[in-house]
């Protein structure tokens, strides 16, 4: 009589078995025939661990891709996402385990005739994708050693090379229906390369070789639509078009493609969900109302449990009891006040929290702390080499162990960097100086643990490091990051000095030959009297050419009269000397110089004059030479938003002839005009930056005169020179600095 049950049961069982079985067979047999076909197909995806601490994920094709996918990152959870066009699942699973470094899982999901490959992160890392044959490789963490370049920044599309332009043709802001903010941009193609990466200030992303219509090059402002995002830039920047978008408070960033739409969605993080505007914490927990006489603590955090279904852990030393009355109060906000009544603190974890006194909490944090830091101690060590590429090995071990950056290297000012002949340059340092200098690091400072240590080959330019392998992780991701080629920048300038020169002489000069009684004549103006014999008689020393004498030593010309009485032979001379001059010119002085950043750089050209001190009869003539230089000196510095802050001396000499001074007998010095600027300003790439300029004007009115006789109108133009001069000088500097991209083209 018992084996019928039991009968029964193994019927039951295999029933049930039939009927899972057929519930899990129809519907996959259903969504394969659901499924529309595609050229392609993800057929396997392996994992698997280099030396070094790389992960490289291989996902298997049935046929070779053309190009490397658009993707995308997301920073909370972290994940990278690539999406595969005309490509379907045929793995027969969606999800790939892999708990490998940052590497959790893979998921493979299918929509339609499109695959998206999810890598789930357990910490946001770098990739790099490439193609090879029929598979995809998806290098993670750290890269640096390797010969393929890091993706430092989210990787959408390849520009092909050669390729013609792409564009944009529109940019639309949407808000979403969760509070965040969505920038749709409509693209000519889906093959525009796409660059974005985080700022302090922002989101900027560069659309390289995409050109922007004038219609769309604008700045949006969008804060009254309630989302973290305030304004929308969008601009041309050489042959690329740059996006800026400037958020406000805690926000989080996602960017995804989809054929020619490119979407970035900003979004408010959860740290910021949790705290109001002015940074206290916000309380969104579901209100409660609690009134209780003098009773036990515990007791309320049991309440707050049961109201809540969080797991609370109490503290053997969580004690006392105590009176309170809230009303419609978020339950998160009470147990703050009970909390802070009481003197205590929690530690959430999930959904459980962990609630004892301040006290307790720290001592236990602190123990487990110096526990972690008793292992670290016994760890062992090992040694590495990492190979530089653009950053000096012993500027990065300086930098290991605290050491301002450059500190190896002279600075500017040790270096006298100025516009001089005798200006030294910049000079190296050997790397047994930077080692000693390294030594007296800052210890509290230092990147590398107590036990670590590092030191460098400059002919290799080979950083080595002897540390435990979780910090040598570390230094090789930060590594990463700075080793990083240093943007140039060509900085010209334009020195214009302008002279404009104006003057004008009037002169006069008269005399008369008066025929006199006794037959003799008078030369008025000589002096000098001649009787009717023809001797002179009553001379006086010295001549007298005219009666006025008031003409021009060089005149440009001259106009002359004589009036002459025949009767009674009396004559009049008069002569009128004029000159005027206009002078007209200008000198462009260019120079130009190239350099990296926060690196200064000068550029001269001209000549040294001797100056010749005469000797004496103990000592012989010396001489010394003074510069005469065009001169540009330039320290700038690049900032993350392509501006330069600089600072900048330009000088221009001149020999001044005019104000030359005899030193000794026939020896002249000549005088030396010069013109100088010294500032620091802040410019745009590519703008021209008027630096400053002096502007001179001389005008001189000089008026030469008989007393009284000049001053007679009309009649005091015959006794009376005039000279008017009117000069102009105008200096003017302009700047323009250009950053120069990584293939040395302008930008």
């Amino acid at each position: 009589m018992n084996a019928l049950p039991k009968i029964a049961q193994k019927m039951t069982r295999h029933l049930l078995g039939i009927v899972l079985l057929t519930g899990l067979v129809l519907p996959l047999t259903l969504r394969a025939a659901d499924t529309p076909p595609t050229g392609n197909a993800v057929q396997s995806v392996e994992t698997t661990t280099l030396p070094g601490g790389k992960v490289v994920v291989r996902v298997n094709f049935k046929n070779a891709l053309t190009a490397i996918p658009a993707g995308f990152t997301v920073g909370n959870p972290p994940r990278i996402a690539l999406d595969l066009s005309d490509t379907g699942n045929a793995m027969g699973r969606n999800t790939v385990e892999s708990n490998l470094g940052p590497l959790s899982s893979v998921n493979v999901v299918q929509a339609g005739t499109r695959t998206r490959l999810v890598l789930n992160l357990n910490k946001s890392v770098e990739y790099d994708a490439r193609i090879d044959g029929k598979s995809l490789l998806v290098a993670l963490g750290d890269v640096g050693a390797s010969s393929t370049p890091v993706n430092a920044s989210p990787r959408f599309a390849e520009a092909a090379p050669g390729a013609a332009n792409h564009s944009i043709r529109d940019i639309d802001f949407r808000r979403g229906a969760a509070g965040e903010a969505r920038i749709v941009t409509t693209l000519s193609d889906a093959q525009a390369g796409i660059n974005i990466r985080q700022q302090s200030n922002g989101v900027v992303v560069d659309f390289v070789g995409t050109e922007l219509p004038k219609a769309l090059q604008r700045r949006l402002d969008v804060a009254d639509y309630g989302t973290p995002v305030q304004k929308i830039e969008t601009y041309t920047l050489g042959d690329n078009t740059r996006m800026v978008i400037e958020p406000k408070g805690g926000w989080e960033y996602s960017a995804y493609q989809t054929d020619n739409s490119f979407i970035v969605e900003v979004k408010k993080s959860d740290d910021s969900q949790k705290r109001t505007a002015d940074g206290k914490v916000k309380y969104v927990g579901e209100k409660l109302s609690l009134n209780f006489q003098n009773v036990e603590v515990r007791s309320v955090l049991q309440v707050i449990a049961d109201f809540t279904g969080l797991n609370i852990i109490a503290s053997d030393t969580v004690s006392g009891n105590l009176t309170l009355r809230l009303k419609d109060v978020p339950w998160d906000q009470a147990l703050d006040l009970i909390m802070q009544t009481k003197g205590l603190d929690k530690r959430q974890n999930g959904n459980v929290i962990w609630i004892a006194p301040k006290d307790e909490l720290l001592t236990k944090e602190k123990l487990e702390f110096e526990s972690k830091s008793a292992v670290a101690d016994l760890e062992p060590l090992t040694t590495e080499y990492i190979p530089l590429n653009y950053m000096r090995a012993d500027e990065a071990k300086d930098m290991l162990y605290g050491l301002a950056a450059g500190a190896s290297l002279n600075s500017a000012s040790s270096n006298a960097v100025n516009c001089s002949a005798q200006a030294q340059g910049l000079e190296g340092v050997g790397g047994t100086g930077g080692q000693q200098q390294s030594a007296q690091g800052n210890t509290d400072q230092k990147v590398l643990t107590k036990r670590g240590r590092a030191t460098y080959d400059l002919k290799t330019n080979t950083l080595i490091l002897t540390d435990t392998a979780r910090k040598i992780q570390e230094v090789r991701e930060l590594l990463v990051r700075l080793d990083v080629p240093a943007r140039q920048v060509m900085i010209e300038a334009r020195v214009v000095v302008a002279d404009s020169g104006w003057s004008r002489d009037l002169g006069v000069k008269w005399g008369a030959k008066v025929k006199g009684p006794d037959g003799g004549t008078t030369i008025l103006g000589s002096k000098t009297q001649i009787n009717a014999s023809g001797t002179e008689t009553g001379a006086i020393t010295g001549t007298f050419g005219n009666i006025v004498d008031l003409g021009l030593q060089a005149a440009a010309g001259s106009l002359g009269l004589s009036f002459l009485n025949v009767a009674t032979g009396n004559l009049l001379a008069l002569e009128l000397t004029a000159m005027e001059e206009d002078n007209r010119g200008k000198v462009v002085s260019n120079p130009r110089v190239m350099t990296t950043n926060q690196k200064p750089a000068v550029i001269l050209n001209g000549t040294q004059i001797p100056y010749i001190t005469a000797g004496t009869d103990n000592t012989n003539a010396t001489v010394t030479f003074k510069d005469v230089f065009l001169c540009l000196l330039v320290d700038p510095q690049i900032l993350n938003n392509d501006t330069l802050i600089m600072t900048v001396e330009v000088q221009k000499d001149t020999v001044d002839q005019s104000n030359s001074v005899q030193t000794a007998p026939g020896v002249v010095a000549p005088a030396i005009a010069t013109k100088r600027v010294k500032t620091q300003v802040r410019v745009n790439n590519g703008e021209t930056l008027v630096l400053g300029g002096i502007f001179d004007q001389e005008e001189t009115n000089n008026v030469t005169k008989v007393p009284f006789f000049g001053d007679i109108p009309g009649l005091g133009n015959l006794f009376k020179t005039t000279s008017k001069i009117d000069k102009k000088t105008e200096l003017i500097i302009f700047l323009t600095p250009r950053i120069l991209d990584d293939r040395l083209s302008l930008r």
